[in-house]
């Protein structure tokens, strides 16, 4: 009798949240957007929230230290530690409120070709499940994600227009 056993692979399904976007810009400006406080300052964030910027360094191992103001004044200490940036089609990060947040999620930023157009796959996983869930129903992180990437589409449409001029 033969046995015949299958590896498992763990999975991450019920830790991560997938938002994806198709922006109509090409990916090297798609990904520029990201290397330049002054490009993430214009559209990072969901609809109404803003950012103000203390330390930034867009390299592997760089930190951005940033706090996001909210519409109703509220302010939420942001931290993002850059892990891999292979320009123009990866960026890997961790993004807590602190250097040691254990809370902290690993996000995957996805930039791939689609003509002229770019499609961005931002897939983030949590420490666990439940800090996911809360993630999407206290902070509203689906919603919040879909918001940003709609900035950041908004923004480099305008920039590849500026170009094109």
């Amino acid at each position: 009798m033969t046995e015949t056993r299958q590896a498992t692979q763990p999975t991450t399904s019920d830790r991560e949240i997938v938002v994806s976007r198709l922006i109509d810009a090409r990916q090297e400006l798609v990904f520029e957007a990201f290397t330049e406080v002054e490009h993430l300052s214009r559209w990072w964030g969901p609809k109404g929230f803003t950012t103000t910027t203390r330390s930034f360094e867009f390299r592997e191992g760089g930190v951005w230290d940033f706090v996001m103001h909210g519409p109703d004044g509220t302010d939420y200490p942001e931290w993002i530690t850059w892990i891999e940036l292979v320009p123009p089609k990866r960026i890997t990060l961790l993004h807590g409120t602190s250097r040691d947040d254990p809370k902290a999620f690993e996000s995957t930023l996805d930039f791939t070709s689609h003509g002229a157009a770019t499609r961005i796959v931002m897939r983030s996983v949590f420490p666990t499940p439940q800090l996911r869930d809360q993630a999407v129903l206290e902070y509203h992180a689906i919603e919040g994600g879909e918001q940003t990437l709609g900035n950041l589409a908004a923004y480099v449409v305008e920039a590849a227009q500026k170009e094109d001029r």
